[in-house]
C-alpha cells in the first residue's frame, strides 16, 4: 500500500463553513490527482496540515464518501477509489450524451450577453493554465461549465453533470501544464462561447466533442 505523503493543502479560513471549505479542498485534490488512488488518508493528519480539527475533516471525508470518491478504511481513514479505463470511457460517454446537445441548443446570436458573462471564468482558464494553477484551473472549469449549462434552464442536467465531473480524476493536469497543452485545451471555452454568440450550433457541438474528448485524454495520463 503506497504511504500517505504531505499533500500541498491551502489554510481554511472562516468565509464558508470548515466542512464546506475542507471539502472543496480536499475535492480539487482528487480531481486534479494531488490524493492518489490507493493512499489512506487520516483525518488527523489532513486536518493538521489544514490547521483545523479533525471533526470538519472526517465530516467532509464523509461527504465525499457518498460521492463514491473515497472509501472509508476501518480504523485507518479513507483511501482514494481508483478509475478504470472503463470507467473514464464511460464517464466520458455519458459527459458527450448530455452536454453536447444541451450546450449546442443554446446557441443563439440574441443570447450574446448572457454568453459574454461567462467570458471572464473563460479568461480565468486560460490565465490558470498558463500559469500553472492547477486547483484554479479546476474551479474555473467547473464554474464555468455549471454556469453554461444552467442557461439551459433544467437545474436536475446541472447537478447530474457536476456530480459525473466530481467523480473524474485529471491527473496529467500537472504534465499537460508544463507542456503547455492545458492552454490550449483552455482556450476552447474561449471559442465555444464565439460559436455560441454567432449561433452556430454545429460549430458549438463540434467544438463541445473536441473538448470532452481532450478532457478525457488528461485523464488518460494518470
Amino acid at each position: 500500500m503506497a504511504a500517505e505523503e504531505r499533500l500541498d493543502l491551502p489554510m481554511v479560513g472562516e468565509r464558508q463553513s470548515l466542512r464546506e471549505q475542507v471539502s472543496q479542498a480536499l475535492r480539487a485534490a482528487l480531481i486534479t490527482g494531488e490524493m492518489r488512488p490507493g493512499v489512506v488518508y487520516s483525518a488527523p493528519v489532513l486536518a493538521a496540515q489544514f490547521g483545523v480539527s479533525a471533526t470538519p475533516v472526517r465530516e467532509a471525508m464523509l461527504d465525499l464518501a457518498k460521492e463514491g470518491l473515497v472509501e472509508a478504511v476501518r480504523n485507518k481513514g479513507f483511501r482514494v477509489t481508483e478509475l478504470s479505463d472503463r470507467d473514464l470511457d464511460e464517464l466520458t460517454e455519458i459527459r458527450q450524451l448530455i452536454e453536447v446537445p444541451t450546450v449546442a441548443r443554446l446557441a443563439d446570436s440574441s443570447r450574446a450577453e448572457e454568453f459574454e458573462r461567462l467570458r471572464p471564468i473563460a479568461e480565468e482558464i486560460v490565465s490558470a493554465a498558463e500559469g500553472g494553477d492547477l486547483l484554479a484551473y479546476v474551479d474555473a472549469d467547473l464554474r464555468f461549465h455549471v454556469e453554461l449549462l444552467t442557461l439551459a434552464g433544467n437545474g436536475h442536467l446541472v447537478e447530474v453533470v457536476r456530480d459525473l465531473r466530481n467523480r473524474a480524476r485529471l491527473y496529467g493536469l500537472s504534465q499537460l501544464a508544463e507542456r503547455g497543452t492545458l492552454a490550449d485545451s483552455a482556450r476552447e471555452h474561449l471559442q465555444l462561447l464565439d460559436a455560441l454568440k454567432n449561433g452556430d450550433s454545429q460549430a458549438v457541438g463540434h467544438i463541445m466533442v473536441e473538448h470532452i474528448g481532450h478532457v478525457r485524454g488528461i485523464w488518460a495520463e494518470h
